[in-house]
């Protein structure tokens, strides 16, 4: 069995995931391919993780990409969580695993409707879906206000978990657009305000070409080993959400080959087992999320466990990190005045300290008048920032 440093994985972090200022790349869509998705929860995490990795950051390119090309789409698929994929990507993304979690969101809904016990059901929901269609094809484009606006079933309000203690009344207009978009039938247009908010508009969507879930799992698969491999099948699973057999199914078609890692088993593409030429030395500012931190869930290989308390929240998001040569060392934040500032955790030496403070000034520069505050905010990130 051939083995692969943790050295050699760094390496392939720098060069793969376009962190090297000799590997940057001109279009965002490149970036999400090169990473296979963008974490999007957090509105601006797109923004900062695709400039990152860009030869000219820009917002104006990114948001080309979203909203005029549609190039870059918005999908909930792993882990139940938003990322934006590549328009090529998403029907195999879809497939493999938003299809599913589309069946369960609608299911749970139709539950929550008639425990309600108002008479709303399954075929009030598909006629609330209609009528926002509808108001969408007048509109063009809406915000979830004005679609309630237009959409008196957009109002109603129901109790969910009837008679526990938990027991709560929520409106519907949310998880309804929700279901929408999870079922592809609409997707998230232009924000109200700029290019860090999360208030989107919404457009019509059409669904997209159907695949063969297997395949597209062995497809997805295949290319995550291309980006983050070697990997273990623990990684896998953790970053698809897949169960541990459909992990294993995918990786023997696919024809993963087994590699022996510094303290376990990985695996690769088939052929992709040769060592990596080293690149220069690089800095990065990388944002909360941010795919390069968080594919994994055993970062051993680029990330100090004594660091983890500082860059992570309660639920294991990870905060801004700062990155030198495939190791996060540090954290950033940004201040109310909109200073970038960040904090080493060790100590790299000075050519990695006046590379790093580089960076801080290269991100500066395209954010500008932007202000950025992590939906998921970490001890490290909250004490920079105060």
């Amino acid at each position: 069995m051939d083995r692969i440093s943790d050295e050699q994985r760094r390496i392939r972090l720098g060069r793969r995931h376009l962190l090297a200022p000799s590997v940057r790349v001109d279009s965002p869509v490149t970036v999400a391919d090169a990473v296979v998705a963008l974490h999007a929860t957090d509105a601006a995490t797109v923004f900062l993780s695709a400039c990152a990795r860009l030869k000219n950051p820009s917002v104006q390119v990114v948001e080309q990409s979203l909203y005029d090309r549609v190039e870059l789409v918005r999908l909930l698929s792993m882990r139940r969580t938003l990322f934006a994929v590549s328009a090529e990507l998403a029907p195999c993304v879809d497939a493999s695993t938003a299809r599913a979690i589309a069946v369960k969101e609608r299911r749970t809904l139709v539950s929550h409707l008639v425990e309600d016990g108002n008479g709303l059901d399954e075929k009030w929901l598909a006629d609330a879906e209609d009528s926002v269609l509808a108001a969408l094809a007048t509109r063009g484009a809406a915000t979830g206000s004005q679609l309630s606006a237009d959409v008196p079933a957009l109002k109603t309000k129901i109790t969910v978990f009837p008679g526990k203690k938990y027991e709560t009344v929520q409106g519907v207009a949310t998880r309804v657009l929700r279901v929408l978009a999870a079922d592809c039938r609409i997707r998230r247009d232009r924000p109200r305000g700029s290019w860090t908010s999360s208030q989107f508009r919404w457009t019509a969507s059409d669904p997209w070409p159907p695949l063969s879930a297997a395949e597209a799992r062995a497809e997805l698969a295949r290319r995550w080993l291309l980006s983050y491999g070697p990997a273990t099948e623990a990684d896998l699973k953790w970053w698809t959400g897949w169960t541990l057999g459909d992990v294993r199914t995918a990786l023997s078609a696919m024809g993963a080959e087994s590699v022996e890692l510094d303290t376990s088993t990985g695996y690769v593409a088939p052929g992709d087992r040769a060592p990596q030429q080293p690149l220069e030395p690089w800095a990065a500012l990388l944002p909360a999320l941010d795919p390069s931190a968080m594919a994994w869930t055993d970062r051993g290989f680029h990330l100090d466990a004594n660091h983890s308390t500082a860059l992570f929240d309660r639920s294991g998001n990870i905060g801004p990190t700062v990155w030198w040569n495939g190791q996060i060392i540090g954290g950033w934040a940004q201040r109310a005045d909109g200073e970038i500032v960040w904090r080493l955790l060790s100590d790299p030496g000075r050519e990695a300290t006046a590379m790093i403070a580089a960076e801080a000034s290269r991100l500066s520069d395209w954010v500008g008048e932007a202000r950025i505050t992590p939906r998921f905010r970490t001890p490290l990130e909250r004490e920079l920032a105060a």
